[in-house]
């Protein structure tokens, strides 16, 4: 098998071998250093031993003078294996006893190795320590090392005050007994200790590395492998491809992370497609009207006329009928389009909402009636004048009741429309529609919207765990969502997802719970202040709080139909989303809430299947 070095995990087995290989190197020349020193140390100790002893032995031989025994006792020692001779010299170097009897009477080269430590520039040392004593070498390449061992034999008073008088006072050393020893068997040991060495040490070093080949692919190699090609089917435009099984630890964590913007990208993508369709809508809008509006008025005026001449034909009036009702259809369809492409900035001046709603529902009066819908209009003249485009408020309000009428169908039921005008709290009402952080940087984020509202994003770092949440932009409402699991009282990081300022708070904490808060400012509106601890919905707006109070004009469409599933609600205001299925092009609400909200305003539902459904705008004064 052919070993890439290329790839991180061969680079991490190369990188933890070689160093595998010199620690064990190191360690194993450090041991045979300290072995082979340990053993030359027993050597040496056995031999001043062995030296003391045999001087010990023959001291009262020698005060004697009684050569025999001398000879005697050196000769029986040497008779040892590892002894290879026994001598004993005089001050002058004339060896006087040795085991050897062919050298005894010969003088030794004081030059020597063996013996240079006991004369420097022809003099005798004094004293020698025990390691001076010791010589180690080799008589030639080839032949095994040898121990030498020295001991000085010191005048003493036993000596010089004998009868004999062989030695005056004044001498220190008489001479030296000198033991040479063997090393082939500590040398023997020595190589032993080596092989083992080098055998165990190969051993550790194949051992060490493949296991530590094994835990990397598998830990590393592994997962940084099914990374690349979870990447690579990325980069192919295949965003539906996830990593199975990501492990805890921190490529697991990375590949639950990619698993996580894979998803992102997708929906990113699917809402990129849609931002693409409705800005295609908006160019061809013009083309429409003139290419689409213009034949089907032709259609509609042709199919009209000859709908009244087939009274008597009953089949032809039932297709002409349909003709009719099919054409008026497509033109709702393409006035819906064009009135989407065409959200302008607002033309505000005083207007009577009163007037404003009833020109509202005289436009779709005999529709209702059609559908025996009982319509309850509870106008207020009290209201004071607001200041809106009015022909966009009446948009507003037609398509709202057009939706109430399409939800009751053909079995009849009830609309009503309330006005009132109320003071509120910008708590619950009051939205963020520019935030940016402390450099600038925006942080509204269009993609991800929240009650089909836009949502602010920012970067989270929880536990080591890197993610985001969009915070919901109506102060006070609290529906956040979190792209990761955030824990009270953990070490938490808040910043913008663009330059990763810090958006917490220093030395600021929340009244409710005591955790950390996160902080931006809205344009124009100041600093928004939310709690960083998900179970804890306490925010503060501090300049639309020391505000109060505002008057709205509140406008409430309430109508008896079968109503809006909950898992609906929070995106019945995305363009192209709609409940009714073929009979509906998901733009009515878009429009809006488009409309609604360019007049500073909001725009909200409640709903219960069943029930009915209740719109409440709120147009501030």
């Amino acid at each position: 098998m052919k070993i890439s070095v290329t790839k991180i995990s061969s680079k991490l087995i190369v990188a933890v071998s070689i160093i595998t290989i010199v620690i064990v190197g190191v360690f194993s020349y450090f041991s045979i250093t300290a072995q082979s020193d340990a053993l030359f140390s027993q050597a040496g100790i056995h031999a001043n031993k062995l030296s003391d002893a045999i001087k010990n032995s023959m001291h009262t031989s020698m005060l004697e003078n009684k050569k025999e025994e001398i000879h005697a006792i050196i000769n029986t020692v040497s008779h040892e294996p590892s002894i290879l001779e026994i001598r004993i010299l005089n001050k002058e170097g004339v060896v006087t006893f040795s085991s050897n009897e062919s050298l005894i009477g010969k003088l030794v080269d004081k030059r020597a190795e063996s013996c240079y430590a006991c004369h420097t520039e022809n003099q005798p040392l004094q004293k020698l320590s025990i390691d001076e004593r010791m010589r180690i070498y080799k008589i030639s390449p080839d032949s095994p090392r040898i121990l030498a061992v020295i001991n000085p034999i010191y005048n003493e008073p036993s000596c010089y005050q004998a009868n004999c008088h062989a030695h005056t006072k004044d001498q220190t050393v008489l001479g030296v007994l000198d033991i040479k020893m063997d090393l082939k068997a500590v040398d023997h040991q020595i190589e032993d200790s080596k092989f083992r060495l080098i055998v165990f040490s190969i051993i550790a070093i194949l051992a060490l590395s493949l296991f530590i080949a094994i835990f990397v692919r598998k830990w590393i190699g592994k997962p940084v492998s099914e990374l690349v090609h979870a990447t690579n089917q990325v980069s192919l435009g295949n965003l539906s491809y996830t990593i199975e099984n990501p492990g805890r630890d921190e490529l697991g964590i990375l590949a639950k992370s990619f698993n996580k913007m894979t998803k992102n990208l997708a929906d990113a993508k699917q809402q990129l497609f849609q931002s693409d369709k409705m800005a295609s809508l908006g160019r061809l809008a013009a083309g429409v009207a003139h290419e689409i509006n213009n034949p089907l008025t032709g259609v509609l005026t042709y199919s009209s006329f000859l709908l009244k001449r087939t009274k008597d034909d009953p089949e032809t009036k039932e297709s002409l009928e349909i003709i009719v009702r099919e054409t008026i259809r497509s033109r709702e369809i393409v006035k819906s389009l064009l009135d989407f492409s065409r959200q302008t900035v607002p033309k505000k001046r005083g207007a009577d909402i009163n007037k404003v709603l009833k020109s509202a529902v005289e436009v779709v009066a005999s529709q209702l009636l059609l559908k025996r819908i009982e319509l309850d209009a509870r106008f207020d003249p009290s209201l004071p004048e607001v200041n809106v485009d009015a022909n966009q408020i009446q948009q507003v309000v037609i398509n709202l009741l057009v939706n109430a009428a399409d939800a009751i169908g053909e079995s009849g039921g009830k609309i009503s429309i309330h006005m009132s005008l109320i003071s509120l709290s910008p708590h619950g009402l009051a939205q963020i529609k520019a935030a940016v952080c402390p450099k600038g940087h925006d942080l509204m984020d269009s993609e991800l919207r929240i009650y089909g509202l836009p949502s602010v994003k920012l970067k989270v770092i929880s536990n080591g765990n890197v993610g985001t949440i969009n915070l919901d932009t109506v102060y006070g409402k609290h529906r956040h969502q979190y792209g990761i699991e955030i824990e009270k009282g953990k070490d938490l990081q808040i910043s913008c997802p663009q330059c990763n300022i810090s958006l917490i708070e220093e030395a600021v904490s929340c009244p409710q719970c005591g955790s950390s808060v996160c902080c931006f400012e809205v344009l124009s509106q100041g600093m928004f202040e939310a709690c960083t601890n998900p179970e804890c919905a306490w925010e503060r707006w501090q300049l639309l709080d020391e505000a109060g109070h505002k008057d709205y004009i509140e406008v409430k469409i309430a109508d008896t139909g079968q109503g809006i599933p909950k898992e609906d609600l929070s995106r019945i205001f995305e363009p192209f989303f709609s409940t009714k299925g073929e009979h509906g092009n998901g733009l009515g609400l878009a429009v809006t809430w488009g409309i609604i909200d360019s007049h500073n305003g909001t725009v909200s539902v409640d709903s219960e299947l069943g029930k009915g459904t209740t719109f409440t705008i709120h147009l501030p004064l």
